[in-house]
């Protein structure tokens, strides 16, 4: 049996995440909140994942210190990315975490309650949506009272 879908499906996709809030713990570290995290890519707590990161306004832009990327949801594991070298983030900036093709979306929940983000395809400059952003509607549709 063979499972290509890290191969095929992880390089072809990103995930894109706007800064939300940047603490500093002075001598211990900085951490970067974002607007996604275990819900939308649990791979990092499951097993380990491991992504790199850049600021995808600038990718080149100049390395300013280690950070860490903190997720949404209140658990204190909700750690994308430990202690990566990032340059300077304010909130709303957009961090771009390359080869996250296969399975965020295939493992995503609604956890917390939170709607799991859109998918969007882009093919020589064209952006469609693939599968629409959930609301808070889409998830009170499924309870039942």
């Amino acid at each position: 049996v063979v499972e290509p879908g890290r191969s095929i499906a992880g390089p072809a996709g990103v995930a894109l995440y706007t800064v939300g809030s940047i603490k500093d713990i002075p001598g211990v570290r900085r951490y970067v909140a974002v607007d996604g995290g275990m819900g939308d890519n649990i791979r990092p707590k499951l097993y380990g994942a491991r992504y790199e990161a850049f600021l995808a306004s600038r990718p080149e832009a100049p390395i300013d210190g280690k950070v860490t990327i903190a997720g949404k949801y209140c658990e204190s594991t909700d750690i994308l990315i430990s202690d990566i070298d990032m340059p300077k983030l304010q909130t709303g900036d957009v961090i771009c975490l390359p080869a996250a093709g296969a399975y965020c979306l295939a493992m995503a929940s609604n956890y917390n309650g939170m709607p799991r983000p859109e998918v969007v395809m882009v093919s020589d400059g064209d952006a469609r949506v693939m599968r629409r952003r959930e609301t808070l509607d889409d998830l009170l549709a499924a309870e039942v009272f």
